[in-house]
């Protein structure tokens, strides 16, 4: 079964660039992070660098057509910044790219050398469908705080992914709950691609192609399915 993913009027009208593109696999394996997804990483970086060319990853088009849409919804992009952003950061600093685990190295490898927000999340911890929304600030975002769980409220407007339980990632992509993510028991994912223009509909769709070859690669005999890119525009 294919899990439905939506986009709210509102959103669109936020974002007319928007493209997503979601790929759904089952059969998965996953497990800690392999001398081979730490290297997929380490060349990530390396093409980021070259791509960035001297620039700060928020001097991206791309970044830069990300931070608008935030500002747009009430965040401030230089302290939430997003998923994409974040990771291109982190990946030019001494510490390089954290390993998490397998699958989430895969994705991430492809967010970093693409410059592309991209998410994972766990088939069987997602309720109903997936909503990207703007929230009413009543939504419930279960998350870990000082070791404890704790449930917090977006703001009103903020655009969020939500399932039938509630908040599934925060301001857009900037931070995901822990109900849904990924883990080293995910047998079946869905990985959400997501571009604003100036990115052409088309290097969204490379993107997409490099994931589902890469989870195919590390998780042999597994179902991977590639949904067109769909427009907001």
């Amino acid at each position: 079964m294919t899990l439905p993913l939506t986009v709210s009027d509102e959103v669109r009208a936020l974002a007319p660039g928007l493209t997503h593109l979601a790929i759904e696999a089952h059969g998965l394996v996953n497990g800690p992070s392999t001398e081979a997804s730490s290297a997929l990483l380490d060349d990530a970086a390396r093409r980021l660098a070259v791509r960035l060319d001297g620039r700060a990853p928020h001097e991206d088009p791309h970044m830069a057509a990300w931070r608008a849409v935030y500002t747009a919804f009430g965040s401030k992009p230089s302290r939430t910044r997003n998923s994409a952003e974040a990771l291109a950061r982190r990946a030019l600093a001494d510490g390089g790219l954290p390993r998490i685990n397998l699958l989430v190295d895969l994705y991430n490898a492809v967010s970093v050398a693409r410059l592309i927000p991209v998410g994972g999340e766990d088939l069987d911890r997602v309720e109903g469908g997936m909503r990207l929304v703007r929230a009413t600030g009543q939504e419930d975002f279960v998350t870990v705080a000082g070791g404890a769980e704790t449930v917090e409220h977006p703001d009103a407007g903020e655009v969020v992914w939500c399932d039938g339980a509630g908040v599934t990632c925060r301001r857009w992509n900037w931070r995901q709950g822990p109900r849904t993510r990924l883990t080293e028991e995910t047998t079946s994912g869905v990985f959400l691609l997501e571009s604003l223009a100036p990115m052409p509909v088309p290097e969204v769709a490379a993107a997409g192609a490099e994931l589902a070859e890469l989870l195919e690669k590390f998780s042999p005999g597994a179902r991977v399915e590639v949904r067109a890119p769909e427009s907001a525009g």
